[in-house]
């Protein structure tokens, strides 16, 4: 019998017509479908495919066990996590081994600090595996303030709001272009990070890019709460003929 295939389907940022014509025939065809969630919500991938699916399709929901209820950098986080992608991993092959192909949704793309990343690492060597990349949120992003993101020979530098807030404002200090994901309960760390560097004004933040909601403002017009698909952008402004 012929092993199944995994395919990792980068979704893109939350539109159907943003995703490749390959992850959209994927999706349209797969048999089994997986996809992560928060314990008691559908999850976001799920809901981008909503009206794409077959009839007939297996969907495989994989909850994660803790998401923010622990800090991330807490023994149990680490553990919790690892024994949850490894059982995830261990069913995946399980159908891939009865000759099932897989597709497994994956928010944006699926190597850009994506969960899938811990599912690749997994099965690489075990079945066979195949990752089909998607347009990134941040793409969106800055594509909805209606301005290039880099110009000439700008350095772009992709943070997260999680990093200490002295190696934040650093990095903020120091680059040309920027971009600052995982924001959430680090709105506060950010901004002082940003006015450290001194460029407080020259931020943009950006809500639910490509999305129905989606909205742009000055990072300083920004409220006090930042949602899950938030990013903060910062424009270079390099050489150009």
């Amino acid at each position: 019998m012929t092993t199944g295939t995994i395919y990792g389907v980068g979704l893109g940022p939350g539109a159907q017509d943003l995703m490749s014509v390959r992850s959209d025939r994927l999706i349209r065809n797969a048999g089994y479908v997986a996809y992560f969630h928060k314990a008691g919500k559908t999850g976001h991938a799920r809901r981008i495919v909503e009206g794409m699916l077959p009839e007939n399709v297996v969907e495989l929901s994989m909850a994660y066990p803790v998401t923010t209820e622990i800090p991330f950098d807490d023994p149990r986080y680490k553990d919790q996590l690892s024994r949850f992608y490894e059982s995830s991993v261990e069913r995946l092959i399980e159908i891939a081994d009865a000759g099932h192909d897989v597709v497994v949704l994956c928010e944006g793309d699926p190597f850009f600090y994506g969960s899938f990343m811990h599912l690749y690492t997994r099965l690489v060597d075990r079945v066979p595996v195949s990752v089909v990349p998607g347009i990134t949120g941040m793409s969106a992003a800055w594509t909805a303030t209606g301005r290039p993101v880099t110009w000439g020979d700008d350095v772009l530098t992709v943070a997260m709001g999680t990093l200490p807030e002295d190696l934040l404002a650093e990095r903020i200090a120091q680059t040309d272009a920027l971009v600052v994901m995982k924001i959430g309960r680090n709105l506060d760390k950010v901004r002082r990070a940003l006015v450290t560097a001194g460029r407080e004004d020259e931020a943009w933040f950006i809500e639910y890019a490509a999305m129905d909601e989606e909205r742009v403002t000055p990072f300083r017009e920004a409220g006090q709460i930042a949602p899950y698909f938030s990013i903060l952008l910062i424009h270079g402004n390099g050489r150009r003929p």
